[in-house]
């Protein structure tokens, strides 16, 4: 069975995908921000769960992490990700806030998975899938919740980057689109359970090829337009 890292796995469509993955028989590392959110998390689970505590932005925690970490990891699942703050249109942006989103939604994802590389290289099958947005498609041109937007169309061209210099590796790097989820970031009026969108990004995760690298999904598998 597969073995598992999702980032922020104590809440929303990260819970579930952890949930999800041991009802699989998967093993499933969690990374949470702090010691007693990992026996909160710890506590709601079953299976083979092992909390990681690090923060995403914090680059030699990340890194820390993943040198305690022993064996291998078929699947990473860059899930950690902010809606941003309040004030983010361009004629009135909050910039510490937009840097705070890309540090979270952008550079994180990236610097999580240069740590855990050398696990994912210690897999017969390695494979990186990272949740995007739909709000990150170029075609639009709304305005609002600008920094989450260019965060995330900002993580999709770095992913495609690393897709790239991975190839060769065989290790496949993809993009997610959640859609909008009943999340506490989706709020209760939006379109798609959190279960079903887990359990379609389980179902990309187990059948991504490298043919499928670089490529952006939507959670349900049909591929969708940058």
């Amino acid at each position: 069975m597969p073995v598992c890292l999702i980032t922020a796995a104590n809440r929303g469509i990260g819970f579930e995908l952890a949930r999800l993955a041991l009802a699989r028989d998967w093993t499933v590392y969690g990374s949470v921000r702090t010691q007693q959110i990992a026996q909160e998390t710890a506590a709601r689970m079953t299976g083979d769960f092992r909390p990681l505590v690090f923060d995403v932005t914090d680059h030699e925690a990340v890194g820390a992490a993943a040198a305690r970490l022993d064996g291998h990891l078929d699947i990473l699942i860059n899930n950690a990700g902010i809606i941003g703050f309040e004030r983010q249109t361009p004629l009135d942006m909050d910039f510490v806030g937009f840097a705070e989103t890309l540090k979270i939604n952008t550079l994180a994802p990236l610097a999580v998975s240069q740590a855990f590389l050398p696990h994912l290289r210690n897999s017969d099958n390695g494979r990186i899938l990272t949740i995007s947005s739909q709000m990150s498609w170029m075609g639009y041109r709304k305005s609002d919740t600008l920094a989450y937007r260019a965060s995330k169309a900002a993580v999709n061209k770095v992913m495609q980057g690393l897709a790239t210099d991975l190839e060769a590796e065989n290790i496949p790097v993809a993009l997610i689109d959640p859609g909008w989820v009943r999340t506490d970031m989706g709020g209760p009026e939006a379109d798609n359970s959190p279960v079903d969108v887990a359990e379609g990004v389980l179902n990309l995760a187990e059948r991504l090829a490298l043919s499928d690298t670089g490529k952006f999904f939507k959670w349900s598998g049909e591929e969708r337009p940058f």
